[in-house]
């Protein structure tokens, strides 16, 4: 029988949606108030969601403390309280052609996805929800 368990999460993050490849004007065009220099930041929500089969042994799909623990350490710690864009590795780590990671919610929720991936068994699904706002979601994988 395929079950999901639900956890959430909370932590707070300063970002600037920034393209160094396009002067100022045209990343305050495409990103608005986001662009600003001096960043701004938000207090995300974040749900993850595993999906798999019922252990019949335990009655569990997943031992709920493991999953807390596990966003608390790949998430949680990881995130909470930086500057994504100056002290998160892949967001200030340039690409084979020198671009930088947007830290967009897409990409953030993109790379949580990655993130417990590594760490989270194969026979899991995994699906990230985070609120970058109360009105501004993303899902990966969608």
């Amino acid at each position: 029988m395929r079950i999901a368990a639900i956890r959430k999460a909370h932590f707070n993050a300063a970002h600037r949606l920034h393209r160094a490849d396009w002067d100022d004007q045209r990343n305050r065009e495409v990103f608005g108030k986001c662009a600003n220099p001096h960043f701004h930041g938000h207090n995300y929500d974040l749900e993850v969601k595993v999906v798999g089969e019922l252990d019949p042994e335990t009655g569990m799909l997943i031992d709920l403390k493991y999953l807390k623990d596990l966003i608390g350490e790949e998430v949680e710690d990881y995130f909470d309280h930086k500057n994504i864009n100056l002290e998160l590795e892949e967001f200030n780590t340039p690409d084979d052609r020198g671009r930088f990671l947007n830290p967009t919610a897409e990409n953030i929720a993109m790379v949580i996805y990655r993130r417990l991936r590594l760490r989270l068994d194969a026979r899991y699904d995994l699906f990230i929800r985070l609120y970058e706002t109360a009105r501004n979601l993303v899902e990966y994988p969608a």
